[in-house]
């Protein structure tokens, strides 16, 4: 059984998000190495002609359980291993995920659909050559649509580690999910505005020394690499805070 949100203030965000720098502080190389692998893994599936990008969107639940479960792990004082990455792909769990990616795929391409519209009628009629030759309002409609994608994102974020660690299946989990970000939505909202500010406040200095040069290119995707690698951990931060701490069995699965 999940724990009820009760009543969460919207400064919380900021305090996940410094809780999530903590769990990502105590072992950096071995997270940083599961988030490289699980990108590394998704470009591979991108490859794939035709079919790629969706089997990606598919198994964002599988991937994404391998930092959660490192999260959890670190947060019981545990070393986190390889073997960790397989933690979404075990079976039976393997299928309920893909059944929660699912919903990822038709959730996400479904708040895509405007701004690919937009974006594709503009760039073929001629007029547009880049992003600076929009007009304001297909820029607005193309910003709406990303935050959507991106709030849908964390809204089901919590499905998957709630039919793994809570054998949910995946029509509750989900709409366990789904509420609870719904209920604390300000808290969700502090967090990801604290989130976005501190890449801006931080990519300031070396987008001002180093510009767009190679170095400079290496430095600002490691910068944002790193913040992705946080707000997930900010998000087993939430997780641990609304539906309780999930402790670690007395023979765990994943060493």
């Amino acid at each position: 059984m999940s724990a009820a949100p009760g009543r969460i203030t919207a400064g919380t965000g900021w305090l996940w998000l410094k809780q999530g720098l903590s769990l990502f502080r105590q072992q950096p190389a071995a997270l940083t190495t599961i988030l490289f692998a699980n990108v590394l893994f998704a470009l591979m599936l991108h490859g794939i002609p035709y079919l790629g990008q969706f089997i990606a969107v598919l198994l964002i639940p599988s991937l994404s359980m391998a930092v959660m479960q490192a999260c959890r792990l670190i947060d019981n004082k545990q070393r986190v291993t390889m073997p960790v990455l397989l933690t979404g792909f075990q079976k039976p769990l393997v299928y309920t995920l893909c059944k929660i990616g699912v919903a990822y795929l038709v959730v996400l391409e479904l708040f895509a659909l405007p701004g690919q519209f937009l974006l594709r009628d503009a760039v073929s009629s001629g007029a547009v050559k880049t992003i600076a030759d929009l007009d304001g309002g297909t820029l607005f409609i193309l910003m709406i649509s990303g935050l959507l994608q991106i709030f849908a994102g964390v809204a089901l974020l919590f499905a998957a580690p709630l039919a793994a660690w809570q054998n949910m299946p995946a029509g509750k989990a989900l709409f366990y999910s789904f509420f609870a970000v719904w209920r604390s939505a300000r808290v969700f909202v502090v967090m990801l505005l604290a989130w976005f500010g501190l890449i801006m406040g931080i990519s300031i200095i070396p987008s001002a020394l180093l510009g767009q040069t190679m170095l400079g290119v290496v430095v600002m995707a490691w910068i944002g690499f790193v913040f992705v690698l946080l707000l997930q951990c900010a998000m087993y931060a939430s997780y641990r805070q609304i539906f309780g701490v999930p402790e670690l069995p007395s023979r765990p699965r994943i060493d």
